[in-house]
């Protein structure tokens, strides 16, 4: 029996599974992360958290399978910037996590260069991505910048830090997946952009080398965990669990229920260029190689219900949220819009933010409760829409993964809004599946991706109820944008 080591590493933790070459998981490591808010809008994570949790979780893994695996797949939350020192490895400050949003001034300013940045990157001018996290970093910091300059700093998302810590510097690489979430990657040209990083101040020598997701990353150092293993696959969350869902080709669509909700729709070989705000990005075809999908990033899913449970106290557990969904017929008119942290696809607004309505003297928790809820199926019909759209493909499923995933009356919510069958694998962490999956095809563990998934199942979600209120959602979703935006039309 030969095992591939997925590491997963989250924005609120880093998970470690250990995968057999008939599919199942041998052992299984989780290390919750640390976030810092230094100032409203501000997100970051300590770098050496980034890697002691992973290792930490891998260690755990490890000692429950009792195997030692002949490779190791990579997954990350995507868009965080870290910064280190080339020589070192130390790190040099905090890691801008994807959700800061302090660049929004700075994204604004980029609206001249809109449409080349679309043309160029598939993706819009918008704090969540990393090149103005970069700039940041640069204007924010004389030092930093001249060091850079002279060659003695990386700036790389989280892939690519771990794989440098791994390697203890022998290797400075990610993959195309992570690279294309940066603003600096050229989608045709498939490496990074010369005019892009001149517009952002980036030297070239500061970033990482840009390889294919499924193949040589190098030898982790048997000083991490007690042995030598070759890295042999990496790509960011979204394109990861795309991968592990068996999305290999053009048509096939999943969407993950995260902290966020992040739908990407397969186009294959062809780049299909949105006109509703989505974002094109590269995705792995069947072998592993380069391939193009469509993507909605929906900033909060996930972490909604965190909210409400931590935020309010509405909830004691997220698994409470099923019973309370199921004990009301409805929300009672209510409608949350969740743009805890702006709002993400189609509409890009990063002065939007969190909105109730249609609240009366009968409005209960349960109601907030299950309009959270609904607010995660609106949201990703709305994106899945607008994908069809763009793409000219109809799907034929859904598949679904992420810890919402578990709720069984969100899927039928769903599949009923959605009119369109959701299926629920029988593994629910397809991120690090997906990362296992490229590195043992790299590695000859599978032949192909039929193969590693053949013993897998999927639940499955016919529709047939009721899809809910979807012009009262819109109409929420126009008056939280009309707050976002109501002194530029007269609001306010």
């Amino acid at each position: 029996m030969r095992a591939i080591l997925a590491l997963d590493q989250g924005t609120t933790g880093s998970t470690a599974l250990v995968i057999a070459d008939d599919g199942r998981v041998l052992g299984r490591g989780y290390r919750e992360l640390p976030q810092h808010f230094p100032e409203p809008g501000w997100v970051e994570h300590d770098a050496e958290d980034l890697f002691r949790t992973t290792i930490d979780a891998a260690r755990d893994a490890l000692g429950q399978a009792g195997v030692r695996p002949v490779g190791i797949g990579i997954t990350n939350q995507r868009e965080t910037v870290v910064a280190w020192e080339r020589d070192t490895l130390t790190p040099l400050g905090r890691a801008i996590v994807w959700q800061d949003r302090r660049t929004a001034a700075a994204c604004r300013a980029l609206a001249p260069q809109e449409p080349m940045l679309r043309e160029r990157t598939g993706l819009v001018a918008d704090p969540y991505f990393s090149a103005t996290k970069i700039a940041w970093r640069l204007e924010h910091d004389a030092d930093l910048r001249r060091r850079a300059e002279a060659g003695d700093v990386v700036f790389g998302t989280v892939d690519a830090w771990l794989v440098a810590r791994l390697t203890d510097g022998a290797v400075t690489a990610t993959d195309h997946t992570n690279a294309s979430r940066t603003l600096l990657y050229g989608l045709e040209r498939g490496d990074w952009d010369d005019e892009l990083l001149d517009l952002f101040g980036v030297p070239r020598h500061a970033m990482p080398e840009v390889r294919a997701s499924s193949g040589d990353f190098g030898v982790a150092t048997d000083e991490h965990l007690g042995f030598e293993v070759p890295v042999a696959g990496i790509a960011g969350d979204q394109q990861a669990a795309l991968f592990g869902q068996g999305c290999w080709t053009a048509g096939d669509v999943k969407n993950t229920y995260g902290t966020g909700a992040f739908l990407l729709l397969h186009t294959g070989a062809q780049r299909a260029v949105s006109k509703s705000g989505l974002l094109t990005t590269r995705a792995c075809g069947p072998d592993g190689g380069p391939a193009f999908a469509l993507e909605g990033s929906i900033f909060i899913a996930g972490a909604a219900i965190q909210w409400l449970r931590d935020g309010l106290g509405l909830i004691a557990s997220a698994r409470d949220t099923e019973e309370l969904a199921r004990g009301i017929t409805d929300t009672g008119g209510v409608f949350f819009v969740p743009a805890l942290v702006g709002l993400g696809a189609p509409h890009w607004e990063s002065e939007a933010r969190g909105t109730l309505v249609g609240i009366t003297r009968g409005t209960t928790g349960a109601h907030v409760v299950r309009a959270a809820l609904e607010a995660m199926a609106f949201s990703t019909k709305e994106v899945l829409d607008a994908m069809v759209a763009d793409a000219g493909v109809a799907p034929s499923a859904l598949r679904v993964d992420g810890g919402a995933a578990a709720n069984d009356w969100l899927l039928e919510f769903q599949a009923n809004l959605l009119a369109l069958p959701v299926e629920r694998p029988d593994l629910l962490e397809t991120t690090a599946l997906g990362a296992a999956l490229l590195a043992g095809l790299a590695l000859g563990v599978w032949r192909d991706g039929g193969d590693a998934l053949a013993g897998r199942h999927f639940d499955r979600f016919e529709p047939g109820g009721p899809g809910g209120d979807l012009e009262g959602w819109r109409r929420a979703v126009a008056t939280t944008l009309f707050w976002a935006r109501g002194s530029e039309h007269g609001g306010r």
